[in-house]
């Protein structure tokens, strides 16, 4: 572990696209070292400008559209959109953007455009320092994961439902229009599945990742699994059902309880103030959303 600031902060005025363009390999060298940096004090007043930031940045984007996320989300720009339009009520537990998929960003930008009256932070972890302690605490789980994978299993709606994390529906999901696409996809995918009476799909995904190694000895607790054991819950999904070994033995409370405890301990919340833009590294920072009162509006760009 390290003492370094975390998240990092780097703080400045003017033009965030500007600075992003031409100090772009001091910007990727701090972040390999933090993890996540906080840009704080810049002029970035709205989406727009949020959005020339990303393209000031220079990498190709990943879409929305093109992902296979559960969360419910509005483009604002075709880069840009919402992040997950869960109630506020709701907290999104610490997770890698997209690693119950086959598909995922390696980089997330985020830009605050409306604080939260209280709440709303948005809690970051470095799963390198999970690994390496929970490799110490629990060696034979590491062990099984990293060997089999992991299975997700989620319940998505025929239509968008707002209210849930894991609203997004089958359609936009799989971007298809009828079930005879989706069985098409998800076979390509390499998913089970099973449809269900009221026209929901039941997907199961095959074994992924649980643990990945990212280039420079580092390696990292990249997966979903704290995420969908404490937080999958709705009308359709129970977080008990939505996680297995790569064999497809469940996955306990006894066997998440360390990683919680590990994740929990190593957390730091950011805490936004407007204008505020965020870049994390998606292969070794986990994130998620703590619930909040009065509006709130943070929007996400993904990095391929």
């Amino acid at each position: 572990m390290t003492d370094h600031e975390f998240p990092a902060i780097i703080a400045g005025g003017g033009d965030l696209a500007a600075f992003l363009s031409v100090n772009k390999p001091a910007v990727d060298a701090a972040l390999h070292d933090a993890g996540a940096l906080l840009f704080r004090g810049f002029d970035v007043p709205d989406p727009t400008a949020f959005d020339a930031a990303v393209q000031g940045y220079g990498e190709p984007g990943f879409t929305y559209e093109d992902s296979l996320s559960n969360a419910v989300r509005t483009n604002v720009t075709p880069r840009v959109f919402t992040a997950n339009e869960a109630p506020p009520t709701t907290e999104i537990f610490l997770h890698h953007e997209m690693a119950q998929t086959p598909i995922y960003p390696s980089k997330l930008f985020f830009y605050c455009e409306i604080a939260a009256e209280t709440g709303g932070a948005t809690p970051l972890c470095r799963s390198d320092w999970v690994l390496d302690r929970l490799t110490g605490e629990a060696p034979g789980f590491v062990a099984r994961v990293e060997a089999e994978g992991v299975r997700y299993t989620n319940v998505m709606p025929g239509d968008d439902d707002a209210g849930s994390g894991q609203g997004r529906s089958w359609r936009s999901t799989l971007s298809v229009s009828d079930k005879g696409a989706a069985e098409a996809r998800l076979r390509d995918l390499g998913y089970s599945w099973e449809w269900q009476d009221d026209g929901s799909l039941r997907a199961t995904t095959p074994p992924l990742p649980a643990v990945r190694a990212i280039g420079d000895g580092r390696r990292t607790f990249f997966n979903q699994l704290i995420a969908a054991f404490r937080g999958w819950a709705d009308s359709r999904n129970d977080p008990n059902r939505a996680i297995t070994f790569g064999d497809g033995t469940p996955i306990t409370s006894e066997d998440m309880a360390p990683a919680i405890a590990i994740a929990d301990a190593l957390t730091a919340d950011l805490a936004w103030q407007p204008g505020d833009v965020a870049l994390v590294d998606n292969y070794l920072v986990m994130h998620g959303r703590r619930p909040f009162a009065g509006k709130r509006r943070v929007l996400a760009s993904l990095v391929a």
